[in-house]
């Protein structure tokens, strides 16, 4: 502190190594996932494992990306089905056509699925509160349809698709799977967490509590929602691009599949919905609880369970586990 009573700045030294160490960190922690997710496996050695975790797995990558838009600015999109159906056709049409690899298809089904986000928010994005939910699900319904009657990639009869042999590196194609997810899984939580810390997460934030008095500050609102809305339709559709892999048969049923839509909205309500820590907490503890609760009493039951859980932390914590958490880290002496 000077002599007027003013602080001093911070050297630009100080500032550059935080933001080093705020990138470089979850890289490094990243990294670390990686090589320990596939050592714990391959100490396992059991091919179910690979299959069940892919699923967990794919719900962080789900929950994660529905946020951005849901979350963090508070508008609840109904049509994850939709985008998630994306990935999974077109996945199923270079089946059919060019056989591209898997990691090219991601990408591509990302960019369409992005694409597709942008138009869909640039027509829905002035709505708000339920009649945005509604022409969200709108959206999903016609893509729906439109699937249905596309025979060339098996309309409502749906076509089989065969696994490729694995790479090399992999040895069998569940591991290849599980490996394509996890690093989708890692990059979708670093790109959310980037986004929340950045000015991007600031106006969304802003947007979320007055969307009104955000614009009124300068906050440009629908193009902010807009950017949060290409982000999070393109995550979805990577994530669904595996899909026909893992489950070897589409059709709409599985493709727009109730389950994982309902899972990919109660999972970042179950762990709370402004942080980029409460999707993966609540994919991870209700993806684990399902597949659980699969293999040892009835598939039926997990998605009972998600509603149960739902219920309850709506009408208890509404905030989610990382919203009690901190309210009673505050009520604690």
């Amino acid at each position: 502190m000077n002599a007027i009573g003013h602080t001093a700045p911070l050297p630009a030294t100080s500032i550059s190594s935080r933001r080093v160490r705020r990138y470089l960190v979850p890289i490094a922690a990243s990294v670390l996932i990686v090589l320990f997710g596939f050592a714990v496996l391959d100490w396992i050695s059991f091919e179910y494992a690979y299959l069940a975790t892919y699923t967990i797995l794919q719900y962080v990558v789900l929950a994660t990306a529905w946020n951005i838009l849901g979350g963090y600015a508070g508008y609840v999109n109904f049509g994850v089905a939709g985008f998630f159906a994306l990935g999974v056709y077109t996945c199923v049409f270079n089946y059919k056509t060019l056989q591209l690899p898997l990691p090219v298809i991601i990408m591509v089904a990302g960019l369409i699925a992005g694409i597709v986000g942008l138009g869909m928010g640039y027509l829905t994005l002035r709505l708000r509160g339920v009649f945005f939910s509604i022409a969200t699900l709108a959206f999903a319904i016609v893509l729906n349809t439109v699937f249905n009657n596309w025979r060339f990639v098996g309309g409502a009869r749906g076509v089989p698709v065969l696994r490729p042999d694995a790479p090399l590196f992999f040895g069998t194609y569940p591991r290849y799977l599980f490996g394509l997810i996890l690093f989708l899984a890692i990059a979708a939580v670093l790109i959310a967490r980037a986004i929340e810390y950045s000015w991007l997460g600031r106006g969304l934030a802003a947007i979320r509590d007055d969307e009104i008095a955000a614009e009124c500050s300068g906050v440009p609102a629908l193009r902010l929602k807009l950017i949060a809305a290409t982000i999070s339709g393109g995550l979805i559709g990577m994530a669904g691009a595996p899909f026909p892999y893992f489950i070897t048969y589409v059709d709409p049923a599985s493709a727009f599949n109730l389950t994982i839509a309902v899972n990919t909205v109660a999972m970042p309500v179950i762990g709370g919905m402004t942080s980029w820590v409460g999707p993966v907490i609540g994919a991870v503890l209700l993806g684990t609880l399902q597949q659980v609760t699969t293999v040892t009493i009835s598939s039926a039951l997990s998605l009972m369970l998600v509603g149960i859980l739902l219920v309850t932390f709506v009408a208890l914590a509404p905030r989610g586990i990382i919203g009690l958490i901190k309210s009673l880290q505050r009520q604690s002496p």
